[in-house]
């Protein structure tokens, strides 16, 4: 993708031999003996002036900050092993989303910032949150913040970060606004011909948890008992006064007529509070 980049290997391990490398038929860099040149003279394309890097050891060519004008057919010729090798590069545009992402979640949440790495490929990742590192995937092994080896980790994710091998996601779980913040990934894509390096960002927003499902149908529920509650009550206090020959005056039995009113609307207003249960419910 655009912004990507790219490095074609030669798959030799020596500085001993004569390299050169074309882009579309026009020689764009070389290698002989302790010599090299790239793309900084005249006859090169002026697309590549200071995008090109050359491994003198290996011979690899890279290819920085790489735009669609670099699509094309690369060629390697390696003169002393009479060796050729052809790379056809496409480079496709990076939609925003795919650079950087916005995420809001609320405290107690979990998050999870997908790479966009494609399964069963080879590949190296490193998190960093506002440029600490805090977890890493490299081939087989992989860790996290939890892990003593883990260096400048950040003892705010200990026991909270979750890696997925498959996809090369990482989960934070039980998020708090101390995790706010910006998160970059270094993600590095290796196949034995070639290998890419790529950058994602995710700006990350914890808002507060407000009352959840749980929280809100608990309080409806207390609401309820103590209405059958007080209304129980009401009635016992009329008996014993009745028991005892005593009339109530006519505030007491206004009150206890709606105290016995109350016990049998509790239920209706256990039904309200389910409505306002649902009324409530944010949408993922």
């Amino acid at each position: 993708m655009e912004g990507d980049s790219v490095t074609l290997h030669t798959g030799i391990k020596t500085n001993q031999d004569r390299i050169n490398w074309f882009f579309n038929g026009i020689r764009i860099a070389r290698i002989s003996g302790d010599q090299s040149k790239i793309c900084a003279d005249a006859e090169c394309p002026e697309r590549f002036r200071d995008r090109l890097k050359l491994d003198h050891v290996t011979g690899s060519l890279t290819i920085t900050d790489i735009t669609n004008t670099d699509s094309g057919e690369y060629k390697l010729d390696i003169t002393s092993r009479r060796s050729e090798k052809t790379f056809s590069v496409s480079v496709h545009d990076a939609p925003v989303a795919d650079r950087e992402e916005m995420k809001s979640v609320k405290e107690g949440e979990s998050v999870t910032l997908d790479p966009g790495v494609m399964n069963n490929t080879n590949y190296s990742i490193t998190f960093l949150f506002n440029d600490v590192l805090i977890a890493e995937i490299s081939e087989d092994q992989s860790k996290t913040c939890t892990d003593v080896q883990c260096e400048d980790s950040d003892e705010r994710f200990r026991d909270r970060l979750k890696l997925d091998h498959q996809t090369g996601s990482l989960t934070i779980t039980n998020i708090t606004n101390t995790d706010s913040g910006e998160y970059k990934l270094q993600i590095i894509i290796i196949s034995s011909s070639f290998s890419i390096r790529r950058s994602r960002s995710f700006s990350l927003t914890v808002t507060g948890s407000g009352l959840s499902l749980s929280v809100v149908a608990g309080i409806c529920a207390a609401l309820v008992i103590l209405l059958v509650t007080a209304a129980a009550a009401g009635v016992m206090y009329l008996k014993q006064k009745k028991g005892r020959g005593a009339e109530p005056n006519n505030d007491q039995e206004n009150h206890i007529k709606n105290s016995s009113v109350s016990k049998t609307e509790a239920a209706a207003n256990g039904a309200s509070c389910a409505k306002t249960e649902t009324a409530t419910e944010i949408p993922p």
